[in-house]
């Protein structure tokens, strides 16, 4: 009888290219358009060997317990804050996710977004629509020689900045650690330095709980009256209510939003904002990263470290694991062993292989600071005795005989 091929679970609309590049792998893809609610999700990844998630699926340690069968996620995005990565470690689970891919699409959205709030775009297409012919150069204004002040100056960020430049734009950040600068991009101190001098305000920082509420009243009066305020990075950071009524006091000119403090889990559920019906706020879906492109090649690149996971044991661009990248190979046993960053492991799983003759081809061992990623490959032996062995070793967390 036939093994039942191992089952990999798809949420939240991932490009179907990578249901594609995994299923014609030997696994079983189930791929669903939405993010399942924590109930759900703990009875559907209880069998799951991979699960694949963006950013509204919350991997938390109560779901990861569920998961007894689980080696990898896969986060078809930037962000990894909506899974807890010590606890994922802890159980023997490597992450994945896509640092890169969707970077240029959400720099060229925000992009345009600065051009098209200082035309005062947004608000001529409304009048537009309304019959209003309102054709006047009042209150629009280039970009050349303003000041964009980049919050967060990560992959993203430092992005913005090379581009903003070309444009013609002065561009400062604030970032919490020492960043590369590029171009002739210049450093402020503080936040508050930031605020103070910035036309346009555009938010990029990661999803750690420091950022929580990171903008609020005071931050919004610091700004410069007139100026744009954009957040591309995690609805949580800001409070929509506090930007709400800074719009309404005419305080700022305008902003554009495509995160927020509570979204829909999916196409079928509300949207509500304090924003909503503010002609001068620009509200999308949470769709900056979400071009054709972007999820094409996060759907490629995610999907080939899965893979590489999988069937070589190839740790490369996890989040959470040891680094080790490897090729597969043939006419060995290759035995992966995840452990805790014990002294001695290495010691012990050799003897294993010792006691049941098994030669040692090629090994690695690499640690981080809470686990240990060996990978072994022997000359062929009795694999269920040595994966016995290898069970028995005291602060194993899992292990993997490949092939």
């Amino acid at each position: 009888m036939n093994e039942p091929k191992p089952k990999i679970l798809l949420l939240e609309n991932i490009h179907p290219r990578a249901a594609k590049r995994l299923g014609d792998s030997g696994f079983s893809v189930k791929a669903m358009a939405h993010a399942l609610d924590a109930e759900a999700l703990r009875r559907d990844i209880a069998d799951a060997f991979i699960i694949g998630i963006r950013s509204k699926t919350k991997l938390t340690a109560e779901a990861l317990a569920s998961a007894k069968k689980l080696a990898a996620v896969g986060a078809f995005c930037i962000g990894t804050d909506q899974i807890d990565l010590a606890d994922a470690a802890k159980r023997g689970i490597a992450v994945f996710n896509a640092p890169y891919s969707s970077a240029r699409s959400v720099v060229e959205m925000v992009l345009g977004e600065v051009l098209l709030l200082s035309r005062g775009v947004f608000a001529k297409n409304r009048k537009m629509h309304a019959g209003t012919w309102d054709k006047s150069a009042l209150g629009s204004h280039e970009v050349r020689g303003k000041k964009l002040g980049i919050v967060g100056y990560g992959k993203i960020g430092s992005q913005l900045s090379v581009l903003a430049e070309a444009l013609g734009m002065e561009v400062h950040f604030h970032d919490v650690e020492e960043k590369l600068v590029l171009g002739n991009a210049r450093k402020s101190k503080t936040l508050a330095e930031l605020l103070k001098i910035s036309d346009v305000v555009t938010l990029h920082v990661d999803g750690r709980p420091g950022n929580r509420g990171l903008f609020g009243r005071r931050e919004f009066n610091i700004m410069k009256p007139g100026a744009i305020f954009i957040n591309a990075s995690r609805g949580f950071v800001v409070d929509e209510q506090a930007l709400a009524e800074r719009i309404k006091a005419g305080r700022l000119r305008g902003a554009a939003l495509d995160v927020f403090a509570k979204e829909p889990r999916g196409a079928g559920e509300r949207f509500f904002s304090p924003l909503q019906g503010l002609d001068q706020a620009v509200l999308t879906p949470h769709v900056a990263g979400s071009t054709e492109e972007a999820q094409t090649a996060i759907a490629a690149f995610v999907a080939e470290r899965l893979l590489d996971y999988a069937q070589t044991g190839s740790t490369l661009h996890s989040v959470n694991f040891p680094n080790i990248g490897l090729p597969k190979v043939s006419g060995v046993h290759r035995v992966i062993h995840i452990h805790q960053n014990i002294p001695g492991m290495l010691a012990q799983l050799n003897r294993v292989f010792a006691a049941h003759k098994a030669n040692i081809v090629e090994q690695y061992l690499k640690t981080n600071e809470t686990l240990g990623y060996a990978i072994t490959d022997i000359s062929p032996s009795n694999s269920r005795a040595i994966a016995r062995d290898l069970a028995a070793i005291k602060h194993t967390i899992k292990f993997r005989i490949l092939y």
